[in-house]
């Protein structure tokens, strides 16, 4: 089919250009020389024709796609006219001057003519055929923000298949020299503030925000806009996410939660992570997860001499290697372990083995329903597999060991909460001259595994309803490239037993980002998806805090959103007898025993909730202590 359409189009070809020369002779009226030409000189209007066709194949006007013509096709045009022009006037006259100048020049313009209209043609016929679509009004209008190049693409797509893609009915930018003009035959209508009036005077069906380069601040802006208007969202990628040449309507996706956080991309000191990374052996457990995968992906761009990615599930880790593997790995050698941290034995035979140098511990039980169900599995997992990584850490000479740990750590009231901050405890106590140990706490992933984004998703894809707990909880959120990369740069600045708290932003009402989700997919809350509230979980507080009641921030660090935690440490012999005791209650004891040596180790685990979560909503659902503006104020 391909190749009949080609031959089609020279067969075309070498009839517009032997129709140039047919019509040049007659605007000059010279019939005599027309008869004397076809009698005597064909063989030279072949040759002419030759060459014209050889300079069509090397501009390569046989391969562009014609119903997509830019100003990339009208260069090679007028190329083709100028170089066409050139070629058969040395040819010309290097025969005797068989045509005069101005005959050589009306030929190569009609040559321009033919072969240029002939092809712009198809992009005027299918837009004249968008045209006669809009008229009948068979697809949706679509509404573009953002009037740039990357604007200006989109708009083309959308005008080569408006049944596919819908119709561009308009453009908002923010620049008031663009305001009234054209992009393409779509005119400019106003700015961020005309959206919601744009989108009902035009009947706008969708929204694409085409502006890959705007600040996280102006998208959340602009998009707060979109979300009244009850119009579907979608945006471009952003810059970091595709070449700004690319724009691809395969690449633009819904908006995501991501979108409206509002936190432009973290700046990295990419010297530090380097110094402390490169030609060294790590090693990631839990790396199957969604946390330690993205610590992965991370690492493998500063270097390392091996990464070993430690994990019970060999699903998770099988899929990542292949994925890692396919990206390019370069010179970095992949060993993946199937391994649960939980065997101390394993361990220090893998330690023996790799003899890593630097380890992230990621791995860990972090649901909190599920944990209230099966506490003695979260305590052997994140308490006892933190200690025997530890004391391999120790007993193998590793520089730095960098444990994950969560906000649910603080003043906890979960049996998971409480386990990552004995497993926090266990970092800050241990001394060492070799090993520098530190722990990362931040809140909420997006779009990790289990997290509440997916599950929304999947449940307005069903129709809803939502699920929601309570109507004033709320979480701090951050995207998972946000939060591995932060625990990489942590990594590098960590002096020994200090615990880093990232900066998550402002809290967000878990009801909100449902609001949130339904808006975006262009639907209303409560009238096309319903909202539920299913009650809290055992274990959950509506709220979460970022420090103790007894830490404080020491001080800044090199990096603005990073700040330590003023470590409140146990002398380590005396943590390990008192964990020798939890060990013993784990085997023998019952629950009760249980819930009383965590508190006694812990004397900031509440097991009851309610108090808590009742004080919360007295005090206006605002935070019961000044602790977020305390660590607030150190921002540079």
């Amino acid at each position: 089919m391909k190749s009949t359409r080609k031959f089609s189009i020279l067969f075309l070809d070498i009839a517009f250009l032997f129709a140039s020369i047919v019509i040049a002779i007659i605007l000059k009226a010279d019939f005599d020389r027309l008869m004397f030409l076809f009698q005597n000189a064909l063989q030279y209007i072949v040759l002419m024709i030759g060459i014209k066709l050889i300079l069509i194949k090397v501009l390569m006007l046989y391969d562009s796609l014609w119903e997509h013509a830019s100003v990339d096709e009208l260069i090679r045009i007028a190329s083709f006219g100028v170089l066409s022009h050139l070629f058969i006037a040395i040819l010309d006259a290097s025969i005797g001057s068989v045509f005069s100048y101005k005959s050589l020049l009306l030929i190569s313009f009609f040559d321009v003519v033919l072969i240029g209209g002939f092809r712009l043609s198809y992009r005027v016929v299918r837009r004249l055929k968008n045209r006669a679509y809009t008229i009948k009004q068979i697809y949706k209008n679509v509404l573009i923000i953002g009037a740039g190049y990357t604007g200006g693409m989109t708009a083309r797509h959308l005008l080569s298949e408006p049944q596919r893609f819908g119709y561009p009915k308009a453009f908002i930018d923010d620049d008031p020299l663009k305001e009234g003009t054209l992009v393409n035959g779509i005119k400019v209508l106003g700015n961020r503030y005309d959206i919601l009036s744009v989108v009902k005077r035009q009947k706008i069906d969708e929204i694409i925000l085409a502006i890959p380069s705007v600040s996280m601040q102006d998208r959340k802006e602009i998009l707060e806009e979109c979300k009244r208007t009850g119009a579907k969202v979608k945006t471009v990628p952003s810059l970091e996410e595709m070449m700004i040449d690319n724009v691809d309507m395969k690449k633009i996706r819904d908006v995501e939660i991501e979108d409206l956080l509002g936190r432009d991309e973290i700046t990295l000191n990419l010297e530090g992570i380097q110094h402390y990374l490169k030609n060294k052996t790590v090693l990631v457990t839990g790396g199957g997860g969604s946390i330690g995968s993205e610590l992965c992906r991370q690492i493998l761009r500063f270097s390392p001499r091996k990464l070993v990615i430690l994990d019970i599930n060999e699903n998770a880790v099988y899929d990542l290697a292949n994925e890692l593997k396919t990206r390019g790995l370069g010179n970095v050698e992949l060993d993946v372990i199937i391994a649960s941290v939980r065997d101390r034995g394993e361990l220090c035979s893998i330690f023996n083995e790799i003899r890593p140098q630097v380890v992230f511990h990621a791995a860990a039980h972090k649901h909190v329903p599920l944990m209230e169900r099966s506490p003695r599995e979260a305590i052997k997992n994140n308490v006892f597999g933190t200690l025997n990584l530890v004391d391999s850490s120790l007993n193998y000479g590793v520089e730095r060991f960098v444990l994950i740990s969560t906000d649910k750590a603080v003043n906890p009231t979960s049996i998971m909460g409480v386990s990552k901050r004995i497993a926090e405890m266990i970092v800050q106590s241990v001394e060492s001259n070799k090993t520098i140990f530190t722990a990362v706490r931040f809140g909420n992933v997006l779009g990790s595994n289990g997290s509440v984004i997916p599950l929304f998703k999947k449940q307005i894809q069903s129709g809803g309803p939502l699920t929601v707990t309570h109507k004033d909880m709320i979480r701090y959120f951050m995207t998972i490239p946000e939060a591995s990369r932060l625990v990489l740069q942590a990594g590098g600045i960590a002096k020994g037993g200090d615990v880093f708290v990232l900066d998550m932003g402002e809290p967000v009402k878990i009801l909100t980002l449902a609001e949130d989700l339904i808006r975006l997919s262009g639907l209303e809350p409560y009238k096309d998806i319903e909202i539920e509230f299913s009650g809290l979980r055992p274990g959950e507080k509506l709220y979460e805090e970022l420090l103790t009641s007894e830490e404080s921030v020491e001080g800044e660090t090199e990096h603005q959103k990073i700040f330590v935690g003023k470590p409140n440490r146990l002398e380590y012999a005396f943590l390990l007898k008192r964990l020798e005791s939890l060990r013993e209650v784990i085997h023998s004891g019952d629950m009760e025993t249980l819930v009383m040596t965590l508190e006694s180790l812990v004397p900031s685990y509440q097991r009851d909730n309610r108090e808590i979560n009742e004080a919360f909503i007295e005090n206006g659902c605002n935070m019961p202590s000044a602790e977020i503006q305390q660590w607030n104020v150190v921002t540079p």
